[in-house]
């Protein structure tokens, strides 16, 4: 696959290849949809990702073929975003604490924020997270699990059934979109039922996302506005969306 370092990709591009790298395959006319603008609009995007070497264009659709690309790729977009929002999240954590970090761009930015041989206990189903937070010399556990190669991630039966005996302080998740009606969203399902059960086990669920993920709706959701306690983002939402956060309970802050 060609060296794309250089193809810049929009925040609409970008979420269209997070679907379809996650999905495998989706239809224009899906993609339309979801992202209400025109079908040529679409078609332009989707040749910008054949140029970027991560899909392949297929008649009225796209199929994923950057499987190395996923996790590589997003580490380094809006990265003074995602440090933003990493830094205030971390300041959250407080000495003694039990917590969480899922797997993702923005929590392993929270890991890198904790101080060197800060006085918690981090649980992590990440392997990234794990490696960044061993160099610090933090006391660190693994939930074990099957390995999903595209997030550095550990998934299925063995990390559901022991992350379901523990319980945190605090959890710090990640989102693929955050929408009024469909809540916080994930394309991953295996993925998705780590996050509900760490929400169920924690006094207190953060998700940390930046802007571009408002209003998008993704094909899992792990849970409704109401059942987040806090959103840490880089800008403030519409305010259609800031409302509904409010009226759920939910705390939005606005890392500067």
């Amino acid at each position: 696959m060609r060296n794309t370092a250089h193809i810049q990709l929009n925040a609409r591009q970008q979420q269209m290849l997070d679907r379809i790298s996650l999905a495998g395959e989706m239809r224009i006319a899906d993609l339309r949809e979801s992202f209400q603008v025109t079908e040529m609009t679409i078609r332009r995007d989707l040749e910008k990702l054949e140029e970027a070497g991560s899909i392949k264009r297929t008649f009225g659709g796209a199929i994923y073929v950057g499987q190395d690309v996923a996790l590589k790729e997003r580490s380094v977009l809006f990265m003074e975003e995602k440090m933003k929002i990493g830094r205030r999240a971390a300041a959250l954590i407080r000495p003694g604490e039990s917590v969480f970090l899922d797997g993702g761009t923005t929590t392993l930015q929270v890991a890198r924020f904790l101080p060197q041989g800060m006085d918690v206990t981090v649980v992590t189903n990440a392997l990234n997270v794990a490696a960044e937070l061993s160099a610090k010399q933090i006391p660190t556990m693994m939930t074990g699990g099957m390995l999903l190669e595209s997030t550095h991630s550990l998934v299925g039966p063995m990390a559901a059934q022991n992350l379901a005996g523990m319980a945190f302080d605090r959890v710090f998740l990640g989102a693929t979109g955050v929408d009024i009606e469909h809540g916080f969203s994930n394309s991953n399902i295996y993925e998705t039922e780590i996050k509900q059960i760490a929400i169920r086990q924690s006094s207190d669920a953060v998700i940390v996302l930046d802007h571009t993920k408002f209003g998008a709706k993704v094909l899992v959701s792990f849970a409704s506005l109401s059942g987040i306690h806090r959103m840490i983002t880089d800008e403030s939402p519409d305010e259609a969306l800031l409302q509904a956060c409010i009226d759920n309970g939910v705390q939005v802050d606005i890392a500067d």
